[in-house]
């Protein structure tokens, strides 16, 4: 299996940088993916083809910061133009805008989609109630430095954090009080945390550390021959995949932290990368405008990736992937 070629799909029809993606969970009518870019104009797909489904109209800046609820129906983004939204992911109209004071940076919904979360350059988190839209946010306040990234975390009890100020923290959403605090050699570019909720996984310089969820202790840190600027961990622990300012794509033994691969196929440095939930594949965001969709095991048919069958004399039968479809959309 080791002969074939890794031949990821190119999702074109942004104008500028890719900056986040994020997916939803996979629903009866598969899962799908949203992305965040400097043209102003979040963009859904269906997850596991890059098909384009529609474009989110409404920002007048950069959008920074997008998610998608679990079952795909709400969609959310976080823009320079200081505002946050959530939209109708089914029909594409905006439901809610929050306006911010400085640029919203990341965004997410509960497990069970009625509160919203906002991480800013105000340096606040700000949690909105989607069944109150009018009434005014829970604020969190403590970081000293602009907000990269902010999710919901321990069964939506508390919230995570990280920061320019180098530091993740982690938030009681009741007392509104920061309840842990973990310091960093430099500031982070990117946080996820796994789909079973036990394992963080930071980025930041040169290096992608893994941290203890609960007790927020370091459990390993592996150097990448560039600067990271996103890492995403498989959902059975076995290996992460990331990328950065080099415009490879890096695929590593998660328990050894020895390189598996690298592949280059974006033109430009890697915003953001993360696994499918199926675990199928990987997104990866980049400077050049485009997603990409990489394969987790080269060799399956899966989504537009057809696969051949070919006898080999003695040996067993081996898969190569024809090329596949390159899915052009519309700008708008």
């Amino acid at each position: 299996m080791s002969s074939l070629r890794q031949t990821p799909l190119t999702c074109s029809g942004h104008t500028r940088p890719v900056v986040h993606l994020a997916f939803s969970d996979v629903t009866e009518s598969g899962y799908y993916l949203i992305s965040a870019c400097k043209d102003g104009k979040p963009m859904l797909r269906q997850g596991d083809t890059g098909d384009w489904i529609g474009t989110f109209e409404g920002h007048k800046g950069a959008v920074w910061g997008v998610a998608l609820n679990s079952q795909a129906t709400k969609a959310a983004s976080g823009a320079a133009d200081f505002n946050a939204k959530v939209w109708d992911a089914m029909s594409g109209d905006e439901l809610h805008s929050f306006q911010h004071n400085h640029i919203v940076k990341s965004v997410d919904f509960s497990a069970d989609s009625s509160l919203f979360v906002t991480g800013s350059n105000e340096k606040l988190l700000r949690i909105f109630d989607l069944n109150k839209p009018e009434a005014d946010p829970a604020v969190f306040k403590g970081h000293t430095g602009g907000l990269k990234y902010v999710t919901f975390f321990r069964g939506d009890s508390q919230l995570i954090s990280c920061s320019d100020d180098k530091t993740i923290r982690v938030w009681d959403r009741t007392s509104g009080q920061e309840v842990q605090k973990v310091e960093l050699s430099a500031s982070p570019s990117s946080l996820e945390v796994s789909k079973d909720g036990t394992i963080l996984t930071v980025t930041h310089g040169n290096i992608v550390s893994f941290w203890d969820a609960e007790k927020l202790e370091k459990l390993k840190e592996i150097t990448v021959p560039t600067q990271v600027n996103s890492a995403s961990l498989h959902p059975d622990k076995s290996i992460f995949v990331c990328g950065g300012e080099d415009l490879k794509m890096y695929k590593f033994n998660y328990a050894t932290g020895t390189e598996i691969e690298s592949f280059k196929g974006h033109f430009g440095p890697v915003h953001c990368v993360r696994f499918s939930p199926d675990s199928e594949l990987y997104a990866s965001g980049s400077e050049d405008g485009t997603l990409r969709l990489w394969q987790t095991t080269v060799g399956k048919t899966y989504g537009l990736w057809k696969c051949v069958e070919s006898s080999i004399v003695n040996s067993a039968e081996s898969v190569a992937p024809a090329a596949p479809t390159i899915q052009e959309v519309p700008a708008n």
